[in-house]
C-alpha cells in the first residue's frame, strides 16, 4: 500500500537527481543565514522533500508537509509574517492532515500512488467561494496584527487555499496553484531577507519548490493519462 516501501527507493534518476540539487541549493543557502537561519533551512529541507513525493503522488509526501508546515509557521512568526503563520499552521497543516485521509483512502488500484480525480465545474465553483471568503476574513485579520507586507501576504492566503483545496481534491492542478503562490512567497522573502539576511534560505527554498511543483504538474498530468 501506500505506506510500506522505502519511498527513496521509489525515485528515478531524475527525481533523485531533481531532490539532490535541491538540498545542496538549499544546504549552500544556509550558510548566509547564520544560526537564525537554522530553521528556516531545516523547514526549506523538509519541504523539497514532501513535494518530491507528492509530485509521484506519494502519501508520504503529506506526513513531510505536516512538519514542514510546523516549522515554516515558526520561522513565519520570528519575521513577523503572521499570514504566513496562520495560512500553514491553521490551514495547510490541517489540510495536510485530511489530504493524508483522502489520499490513504483512494490508492490506485492498491499501488504506492494516489487515484486522480477530475476537476469537475462544481468543484471548482466551490473552491472559489470559499478562497474568496478565506481571503477576505484573512486580509482583515493580518491588517488588525500589522503584518508585514498585507497584500503580498493576503496574495499568498489566496494561493495556497486553492493549492491545498485541488491535493485535497486529487488534481494535478493542485501543483501549478502552489507554483502560483511559490512566486508570491519568494517575492514575499525578498522583502524580509532586505531587512535580515538570515532569512535568504527561505527564497532559494521557494526556488526549488516552484521547480519541485512544475515537475509535480508534469507528473501529475502523465499519470493521470496512466490511470
Amino acid at each position: 500500500m501506500l505506506l510500506m516501501k522505502n519511498p527513496f527507493k521509489t525515485l528515478n534518476k531524475f527525481e533523485l537527481g531533481l531532490w539532490l540539487s535541491s538540498v545542496i541549493v538549499i544546504a549552500a543557502a544556509s550558510l548566509f543565514g547564520g544560526t537564525q537561519g537554522v530553521a528556516a533551512t531545516i523547514a526549506s529541507l523538509l519541504g523539497v522533500t514532501a513535494l518530491i513525493f507528492i509530485a509521484k503522488g506519494m502519501v508520504i509526501g503529506q506526513f513531510f508537509i505536516i512538519a514542514f508546515a510546523i516549522l515554516y509557521g515558526i520561522v513565519s512568526l520570528d519575521a513577523r509574517y503572521y499570514g504566513e503563520a496562520i495560512t500553514y499552521m491553521g490551514m495547510s497543516l490541517p489540510m495536510a492532515v485530511v489530504s493524508t485521509v483522502s489520499w490513504l483512502r483512494h490508492p490506485h488500484k492498491g499501488s504506492d500512488r494516489v487515484e486522480i480525480a477530475p476537476l469537475t465545474a462544481k468543484k471548482i465553483v466551490l473552491t472559489l467561494l470559499l478562497t474568496t471568503a478565506v481571503t477576505f476574513l484573512f486580509c482583515f485579520i493580518l491588517k488588525a496584527l500589522g503584518n508585514a507586507s498585507l497584500f503580498i501576504s493576503t496574495l499568498s492566503i489566496t494561493t495556497s487555499f486553492i493549492a491545498a483545496s485541488f491535493t485535497y481534491l486529487r488534481s494535478p492542478y493542485y501543483a501549478a496553484a502552489y507554483a502560483a503562490n511559490d512566486i508570491v512567497l519568494i517575492v514575499l522573502w525578498i522583502i524580509a531577507s532586505i531587512k535580515d539576511i538570515s532569512n535568504i534560505s527561505m527564497i532559494f527554498c521557494f526556488i526549488m519548490f516552484l521547480i519541485n511543483d512544475a515537475y509535480g504538474f508534469y507528473n501529475w498530468k502523465k499519470m493521470q493519462k496512466e490511470q
